[in-house]
């Protein structure tokens, strides 16, 4: 495996405080830091690819200001249902709200990609996956609320989290649900010859 400090002449810089972009790289076998940014978001509801591109662009444009050294990698997700951008959940029952107008339907996640050395020109990319839910009930609802507190991921859900209680599939990269697909990681030399776990557990139509 080419390791980022070693191709680049310095420490990967992870642009995110997400312990799940952190457990994605560590189990890639990637030495890296962490650098939580306060950027700011935008948001285009008829246009999610833009939506998570930009984000992740200014959110490395944050971690560069702020002095990180080396490369810096950044990301961000989101799910994007019925021409609707599903973030973070404010609290708890929006979480709900969330989840039920999920339920039993297929939405997409969208993740962008940013990633570069200080003074280059990054490069980007985004990643499509679809999932389907279950039918969720009521409990199956109030039941994945109380176990995860889903407040601080996209659409309120975690697919490595208690995820079998409402994924019944999922097309493209398992990773890219996760918050940071590993298909650019390669391209770019962050990552080599790392099987994703993703795989195409339905083809939803």
């Amino acid at each position: 495996m080419i390791r980022t400090e070693d191709a680049l002449g310095g420490m990967l810089t992870l642009a995110s405080g997400s312990p799940r972009r952190a457990k994605i790289l560590a189990d890639a076998g990637v030495s890296f830091v962490v650098l939580k940014t306060d950027a700011p978001e935008v948001s285009f509801p008829d246009d999610p690819e833009r939506t998570v591109r930009e984000n992740a662009l200014l959110k490395w444009r944050a971690a560069v200001a702020s002095g990180a050294a080396g490369a810096v990698l950044a990301a961000d997700t989101i799910v994007w249902f019925g021409n609707k951008i599903y973030g973070k959940p404010c609290d708890l029952d929006e979480a709900v709200v969330y989840l039920h107008e999920l339920s039993g339907q297929t939405h997409c996640v969208y993740t962008g990609v940013c990633f570069g050395v200080a003074g280059d020109d990054p490069q980007t990319a985004v990643e499509t996956s679809r999932v389907t839910f279950r039918e969720l009930s009521d409990a199956t609802i109030a039941e994945y609320v109380a176990r995860v507190h889903p407040t601080d991921r996209a659409g309120a859900y975690d697919i490595d989290e208690s995820g079998e209680l409402l994924v019944a599939g999922i097309a493209g990269e398992y990773e890219n649900v996760m918050g940071l697909p590993l298909s650019p990681l390669r391209r770019w030399d962050v990552v080599q010859s790392v099987s994703s776990i993703a795989t195409n557990t339905e083809d939803p139509s």
